[in-house]
C-alpha cells in the first residue's frame, strides 16, 4: 500500500504541474517542468509496467530538489 501511495502523490505532483501558468514555467527554466508532467503520464497510463525501482529514483532524487524549488516560489 505504500508504493501505490507514493505513486499517487507523484501523480498528484504531475497533474499540478500541468495546471502551472505557462509564465511561471518560463522563469524557472531549470525544472523538467515536460519530464515531471510525462512521469505523471506515464504512471497513469502504464500502470502495468510501473518499475518501482524507477518510483524510487525520483522519490530520492527528484523530489526533494523540487520541494526546494517550489518552497522558494511560495516565499517569493
Amino acid at each position: 500500500m505504500i508504493n501505490s501511495a507514493v505513486i499517487f502523490q507523484i501523480i498528484i505532483i504531475g497533474e499540478a504541474v500541468k495546471n502551472i501558468s505557462e509564465e511561471l514555467k518560463e522563469d524557472y527554466p531549470d525544472i523538467p517542468w515536460r519530464n515531471i508532467a510525462g512521469t505523471r503520464d506515464r504512471l497513469i497510463h502504464g500502470y502495468f509496467e510501473i518499475q518501482l525501482s524507477e518510483v524510487w529514483e525520483v522519490v530520492v532524487s527528484d523530489l526533494n530538489d523540487l520541494k526546494n524549488v517550489v518552497m522558494a516560489i511560495l516565499e517569493e
